[in-house]
């Protein structure tokens, strides 16, 4: 009977939902990550629980909250007692290993604390959000004035291309991520201008296939062991270009038309305006440089799929794809100028949404084979679906793991029980929280989303934003203003309230302990409200009876 023993955990980062063919995007063709979604379940509600990569990720990883775990920022330390994935993927004698980006920055301070060096086992997995690091590559090597943002960023990717041939002090950004013209002038990838220009490497070097034969080294070398290998691609993240044949793939004729209105651009929300009027959403506004990325990104996208057709068919001749599941998503979206935004930083379901997709090989899921899910599903789901698909019991570990198990659904069982999804984001670091003079705890927004309903909150006070996703499911009109609306709003915001009253601090020690405490034998001589010994229950007083002290009241 097949069942899975593995766990391809693969995440693309900043891969929109349906800018793939089996999203319904009209031009781009996704054969290979489509073949995965007719083998399994493809999720048409999953949302991340933050707009920004690192938050997201440690959220994924951690199966909770940001609220929870606090990572609520790129480079915010994930806590030193957080458990991820890994911890309890171990716990139940599955490797959990990294190959690629993970974006997260260890608790140097709590490390220190605790006396755990970075370089022990114990202490290089807590640095590494609990994975074992086969490669870590986070894609980012750009350098300014003050040095490299990651001094410890493609590190190895750029030692192999170096090997290679590509002689630079970072051939990271002169070739891999950089154009060049016919003076031999290296044309950055950083500026938008340079998106529709073939990256200066050829394509069998750049990222995306280095990091598709890294993964499949890595599954070679494990032998019988069980393992997650979470698979983490950089692309189709900025900078925004890639090589031939990929760069020359897509024109004006394949983009979707942007997603937005003028009733947007007039907006009288502060927040939202000032998100609009940063530099990258007044760069993707112009079409000139929207219609310049659009060709690198749909090219990138095309790139990623044409790997995952190389790593499945590689997992089929090799009998892999028979024992392991395979996951499909990303850690948000980008919004390509839809709504006068750049990035990802905001609500829309250009960002919050991404495509889910997850192929189980057990012969229990043969009944859910190629169908889609509706299901309000969180990417905080995938920790625990892991530790049931390790022989675990993720209900056990509810005190910690904020998510839902999806493995019942992928066979054919009930969907999570959840009524709204929650995203949260932190901009308290921005130059935006710096113009609308903002404290940090001002500085903080959360999205709560049902099937029919968006709503956004803002600390700072503003009013909230309001989308029906049902009668408008581009997203182009707020109606968190108008008073007719109120109601649901105040609907709204019971969800999210009951949400932000949720239990999350208390991690060690499970509900199913407390549940057995309350009516433990009172065996250890604690004795409460107890008037006489007749009233002890069973022989908890046994200690207290019958003994004899000498009298010394008179010394």
């Amino acid at each position: 009977m097949a069942k899975p023993k593995n766990i391809l955990f693969i995440m693309f980062d900043q891969l929109r939902w349906d800018y793939l063919g089996c999203y319904g995007h009209p031009h781009l063709e996704t054969p290979n990550i489509d073949r995965i979604a007719a083998r399994g379940v493809r999720f048409d509600n999953a949302r991340i629980q933050s707009p920004l990569c690192g938050p997201s990720r440690m959220s994924t990883y951690t199966g909770r909250y940001v609220h929870s775990h606090g990572a609520s920022w790129n480079n915010v330390p994930l806590k030193v007692g957080e458990r991820t994935m890994g911890d309890h993927l171990r716990d139940l004698g599955m490797g959990c290993w990294l190959v690629g980006k993970t974006h997260m920055a260890a608790d140097a301070e709590g490390m220190q604390r605790l006396g755990l060096a970075p370089d022990s086992v114990i202490g290089a997995r807590v640095a590494e959000c609990g994975f074992d690091i086969w490669e870590r590559d986070d894609g980012m090597r750009p350098e300014g004035p003050d040095g490299f943002y990651d001094p410890g960023g493609a590190l190895k990717y750029n030692e192999y291309l170096r090997d290679k041939g590509y002689e630079s002090d970072n051939p990271w950004h002169d070739y891999a991520n950089s154009g060049i013209d016919d003076e031999g002038n290296v044309l950055s990838g950083w500026f938008l201008e340079n998106s529709d220009r073939p990256a200066n490497i050829r394509e069998e070097d750049s990222e995306t296939p280095y990091l598709t034969r890294r993964g499949i080294e890595f599954i070679k070398a494990q032998g019988d062991q069980p393992w997650c290998c979470h698979l983490s691609y950089i692309k189709p993240h900025w900078p925004y270009i890639v090589p031939e044949p990929y760069a020359s793939m897509y024109g004006p004729e394949h983009f979707l038309p942007p997603v937005r209105s003028d009733a947007e651009r007039e907006t009288d929300h502060p927040v939202f305006k000032g998100f609009q009027n940063a530099p990258v959403g007044r760069a993707f506004a112009r079409d000139d440089i929207r219609d310049k990325v659009l060709t690198a990104y749909m090219g990138l996208i095309k790139q990623c799929d044409d790997q995952m057709g190389v790593l499945f068919d590689w997992l089929e001749k090799t009998g892999r794809m028979d024992d392991t599941m395979i996951v499909i998503t990303s850690d948000h979206g980008d919004f390509l100028g839809d709504h006068w935004l750049g990035e990802k930083t905001f609500f829309h379901d250009a960002s919050v949404k991404v495509p889910m997709i997850i192929y189980d090989p057990s012969d229990a899921a043969d009944a859910t084979r190629g169908t889609t899910s509706d299901a309000l599903v969180e990417c905080i789901d995938l920790a625990p679906t892991f530790v049931d698909v390790a022989g675990g019991d993720a209900s056990a570990l509810d005190h910690i793991l904020e998510g839902h198990s999806l493995l019942p659904l992928l066979r054919g069982g009930a969907a999570p029980d959840r009524d709204c999804c929650i995203c949260e984001y932190d901009y308290s670091a921005t130059p935006l929280a710096a113009r609308l003079d903002l404290h940090p705890d001002q500085s903080r927004m959360f999205m709560v989303a049902d099937h029919r309903w968006k709503m956004i909150h803002f600390e700072s006070g503003h009013r909230p934003m309001l989308f029906d996703l049902q009668a408008d499911p581009d997203e182009l009109c707020d109606l968190g203003g108008r008073a007719e609306h109120a109601a649901t709003i105040a609907e709204m915001y019971i969800k999210l309230n009951t949400w932000a009253r949720r239990p999350s601090a208390r991690t060690t020690l499970s509900n199913g302990t407390f549940i057995n405490m309350r009516n433990a034998p009172r065996s250890l001589g604690v004795l409460i409200g107890i008037a006489d010994a007749r009233q002890a229950p069973g022989d908890s007083a046994a200690k207290y009876i019958g003994r004899k002290a000498p009298d010394k009241r008179g010394m």
